[in-house]
């Protein structure tokens, strides 16, 4: 496609995956809530190398957002955004209003089960189905080959993936890794949020997950005592308080006391009034 489309309409959006899928185009799709970084370039660009045409959806989804967290002054610019998305390889950029994606009360929602029952779905409840659900919507509104997610938000990925598999979307599942500011601060919409000393603060959680990794390479194997390191290091940044650190089985999110095998290292750090999430996978011997 020559030119990116911009579209509003879940109709037309569909009509346009009917007619690429007929004429036997590999559709690839980057689910995003705009505010595009170069986490969610990187995902277009990988689409873009890998399929004939790329979606990008731009939806700041109501159903996934808590009371008192922060949907009304979430980043937006719509202008900006379009901008980086045709430059990064976009051909449809489709951008619904809530109306458009909600025109009725939500009686129908998909949840998925024992996946959310850790990290971030302990703190924000409901969260999980309100992605599953907007997800599961823009999969049949685009119908893609691919989707493309990225290694920071792992939990979401891994949430999304057991929904695609359990109920036989037909498309694939591709996640990639975490792009990272020159100081390791993994790339978030939120980060606009952070003023300049928070911003420096928050590097604080790459340090600690690095922290967290050195450990069990020299044979740390206790999760608790790994985690009151991690924290003792997070708690000398005057802005940053803890939501959790937790060591998990990569592919069940469960908490692991014991390090064997690979783990998952997440963790949510608050920097002054802004939450953010991080991860490292450690490879265990």
């Amino acid at each position: 496609m020559l030119n990116m489309k911009l579209v509003k309409s879940p109709r037309q959006m569909r009509r346009i995956g009917d007619e690429l899928r007929q004429t036997g185009k590999k559709i690839g799709f980057v689910p995003t809530m705009g505010y595009l970084h170069d986490g969610h370039l990187s995902l277009i660009r990988s689409s873009a190398s890998e399929c004939d045409v790329t979606v990008v959806s731009i939806y700041v989804n109501p159903l996934q957002f808590g009371p008192g967290e922060d949907l009304q002054r979430y980043p937006r610019d719509l202008k900006r955004d379009l901008k980086l998305a045709a430059a990064a390889g976009a051909d449809v950029v489709f951008a619904p209003s809530d109306k458009q994606m909600y025109p009725e009360r939500m009686l129908s929602f998909i949840e998925v089960e024992k996946l959310p029952d850790y990290l971030c779905g302990v703190r924000r409840p409901g969260h999980f189905r309100g992605v599953t659900t907007v997800v599961g919507k823009l999969f049949n509104i685009v119908g893609p080959d691919r989707a493309y997610f990225g290694n920071k938000d792992y939990q979401q990925a891994r949430v999304i993936s057991r929904m695609v598999n359990d109920l036989n979307f037909p498309l694939k599942i591709r996640l990639l890794p975490t792009i990272r500011e020159a100081d390791g601060l993994a790339m978030s919409s939120r980060n606009a949020y952070l003023n300049e000393e928070e911003r420096r603060q928050a590097r604080v959680l790459i340090e600690s997950l690095r922290l967290a990794r050195r450990l069990i390479r020299e044979g740390t194997r206790n999760s608790e005592k790994i985690k009151k390191v991690m924290g003792q290091l997070i708690t000398t940044r005057k802005s940053a308080k803890i939501d959790y650190i937790q060591i998990s089985d990569p592919l069940t999110l469960e908490p692991k006391t014991k390090v064997v095998g690979d783990v998952l290292v997440a963790l949510a750090v608050f920097i002054g009034k802004t939450r953010l999430i991080d991860n490292l996978i450690v490879k265990g011997n």
